[in-house]
């Protein structure tokens, strides 16, 4: 079973939510009705979830802001196996906030119920899943970097370039990629550098995106 905690500040979000994972026999459903933020972390510590899904939509009435949250989970995350995924209005979708702070999952308001359940059950399996709406609003943006990438076969990315890209649609800063991959950071960093070079990008936002439509990340 997949233990999923439902965080919002809307109550009847938060019930809808979860009325919507409950329909799933792989999932179980906790909440969290908490006000501020030692009181949810605390609350995190105790359920201990697999995936935790945070509706990261600002309400004026909220006692605390959801980017704080996410910046509280994505920390107790480093040492407890919590996925994260980000549930928000594509207008306020910051990716490179999100991806750099380890989020796994970014799910839109348009989300359906079964894009909702699949993204949980594939975060809680390691997988990195963006919603559709989300890739499209970065694509016509990045167009004239895949053209030079497609046009540039023997910029080819070296396997451990590969890993390393995956792992940065992962979210994973230099350090921890390091340790993963039992290298240098500074090795990390010429593999970025080689990247950004190769797939003509300038940020890792970019890199994830254009490797997305190389078919070299599978979101």
């Amino acid at each position: 079973m997949i233990r999923v905690l439902v965080i919002a500040t809307n109550p009847v979000v938060r019930a809808g939510l979860s009325a919507v994972l409950t329909t799933n026999p792989k999932l179980t459903v906790l909440t969290s009705s908490a006000s501020d933020l030692d009181t949810l972390t605390g609350e995190v510590l105790q359920l201990q979830p697999d995936v935790v899904l945070l509706v990261s939509i600002p309400h004026r009435d909220s006692d605390y802001h959801p980017i704080d949250v996410l910046r509280q989970l994505t920390d107790m995350s480093q040492d407890a196996s919590v996925a994260i995924v980000v549930f928000t209005d594509i207008d306020s979708i910051d990716l490179e906030v999100y991806l750099n702070s380890g989020v796994r999952g970014i799910l839109t308001q348009a989300s359906t119920e079964s894009e909702i359940m699949s993204c949980v059950e594939a975060v809680a399996s390691g997988l990195v899943v963006l919603h559709p709406d989300v890739v499209e609003s970065l694509l016509p943006l990045k167009e004239s970097s895949l053209r030079e990438a497609i046009a540039n076969p023997v910029q080819a990315l070296t396997p451990r370039e590969i890993e390393v890209l995956q792992m940065l649609g992962f979210g994973l800063g230099n350090k921890a990629i390091a340790k993963r991959l039992s290298i240098s950071e500074h090795t990390v960093k010429f593999h970025v550098s080689s990247i950004f070079q190769k797939l003509s990008v300038s940020t890792r936002t970019e890199a994830v995106t254009v490797g997305v439509r190389l078919g070299l990340l599978m979101l």
